[in-house]
């Protein structure tokens, strides 16, 4: 048996169980990561624009739409600026390539294609790319834990969220313990039914 103090049980290789749990907020990940073309796009617009290119005018919203959502004629358009050698391009082709990394069910390959992933995005010369890559890098043992175990943080998201919407339609409360019985009596899963009463 371990000691108290020990921080937890540990597993047959000596992991504490903690350790492997996703502590990173996989939402806001994935959210990080759509928004990272953004910034390059915006720039790379100005400078264009600056020497009298119109490549990007207008696709702002192309960028961010489901490819099956497009008409035809614009897909054809897309395709051309995909393929092209625009830095926005291959902002888009690093997102989309990463946005298909969320689905494996074996460590080992959803290891190997994430350092593929990370080494394509920390040598792409895109600042915002590399800013996100860091941070998967930082937390990719808990990113592989979560998509492997199908866990998410949702769930606390959730109640957070109906939390905040509780004390905004309340106007604020007197003191924190008015605060923390509303949220009880919302959010506690209490049955006021009287016994017999059927629902």
């Amino acid at each position: 048996m371990h000691d108290s103090k020990d921080g937890g049980g540990r597993n047959a290789s000596g992991t504490a169980f903690e350790e492997q749990l996703p502590r990173t907020n996989i939402g806001h990940i994935r959210v990080k990561m759509s928004g990272t073309y953004f910034p390059v796009r915006v720039e790379e617009h100005k400078a264009l624009m600056s020497e009298g290119w119109e490549d990007l005018k207008g696709t702002k919203y192309d960028w961010l739409t489901n490819l099956g959502n497009l008409s035809r004629k614009r897909q054809c358009e897309f395709k051309v600026l995909r393929e092209s050698t625009l830095k926005t391009a291959r902002a888009w082709a690093i997102k989309a390539l990463a946005m298909r990394l969320w689905n494996y069910i074996s460590r080992t390959w959803a290891e190997k294609r994430w350092k593929q992933w990370l080494s394509w995005a920390l040598r792409c010369r895109l600042e915002p790319i590399k800013k996100v890559a860091k941070i998967i890098k930082k937390h990719l043992w808990g990113i592989l834990n979560a998509i492997l175990l199908k866990v998410t943080n949702g769930g606390a998201e959730s109640i957070n969220s109906r939390i905040k919407m509780l004390k905004i339609r309340s106007r604020g409360f007197r003191n924190k313990a008015r605060y923390k019985n509303a949220i009880y009596f919302h959010l506690g899963g209490l049955d006021l039914y009287p016994e017999g009463v059927i629902r």
